[in-house]
């Protein structure tokens, strides 16, 4: 799986947005807007897109299949590690069976076993158990190979895209599928530094956005420690009141069902 990427508007329209247009708004609601965090999940392994099972805009359960890469050759190295190992066995139960009865025979008062003939089983048996452990591994290793051509859904999620089709040669480690579980929606905002310290983590806020008539619940989870979008910077007292701070608040799974990254909200603080 890839590490999740975020999906950014430009702060320079938010800054026209917050600066001129809060204004307009009650004391206490501030603009902003939705923000997704994806999850892209790639294969370790390279090869040409066999099989694609979801499409864009299709909503799957964590563990529903996501695609597969062509793995015909990891098949057959599996197959033959299955093979070795199978065959290393047999000759860790001749040898183990050999030594046992060399051993029996070498404890018999009247011994035709030579002690180097028990020392040669045993040495034989040592390396058929040791024969077995490597098969073992290996084919452990051609198992993993061969699970890795094939991604599942690591979580409920919505497909947000495809970015490869079917037939299509895949890279090692280049996402196939972006996804958008519900608990990676949140809402960015930004207040001035005035009303900064009446805002805490675990907070509630109210969210609005145009064209719905419900409001949406999200708790706050994040507030930056550094000012943004205040050209120039210059922290005299009679700039400072222009300074905003990004503020970030997470939405229940029911809720994030209904929003969409880079929606316009309002944001009012309770």
């Amino acid at each position: 799986m890839k590490t999740s990427r975020f999906l950014t508007l430009s702060g320079l329209i938010f800054l026209a947005a917050v600066l001129a247009g809060c204004s307009g708004k009650s004391p206490g609601t501030y603009q902003g807007y939705v923000e997704g965090e994806y999850v892209y999940v790639a294969s370790p392994l390279g090869g040409a897109l066999a099989k694609l099972a979801v499409a864009r805009g299709d909503t799957v359960k964590a563990g529903q299949l996501l695609f597969e890469l062509e793995r015909q050759s990891e098949a057959a190295a599996l197959d033959q590690a299955q093979k070795n190992l199978a065959q290393a066995k047999a000759g860790e139960d001749m040898a183990q069976s050999t030594y046992q009865r060399r051993k029996e025979l070498r404890e018999n008062p009247s011994a035709v076993v030579s002690a180097e003939e028990l020392d040669k089983a045993r040495t034989d048996h040592d390396t058929a158990v040791a024969q077995v452990a490597a098969q073992s591994a290996a084919l452990d290793k051609a198992q993993w190979s061969f699970d890795q051509k094939q991604q599942s859904a690591p979580t409920n999620a919505f497909v947000q895209d495809t970015l490869y089709r079917q037939g299509e040669w895949v890279a090692a480690g280049n996402p196939v599928i972006a996804l958008l579980p519900p608990e990676n929606l949140k809402v960015r905002f930004f207040v001035p530094q005035a009303a900064l310290p009446q805002i805490k983590i675990g907070a509630t806020a109210s969210v609005t956005f145009d064209g719905s008539g419900k409001t949406y619940a999200a708790t706050i989870n994040y507030i930056s420690t550094q000012s943004e979008y205040t050209p120039p910077v210059i922290f005299s007292r009679e700039t400072r009141a222009n300074l905003v701070f990004m503020i970030e608040a997470k939405f229940s799974a029911a809720d994030a069902a209904e929003v969409r990254p880079g929606q316009p909200v309002d944001v009012k603080l309770q």
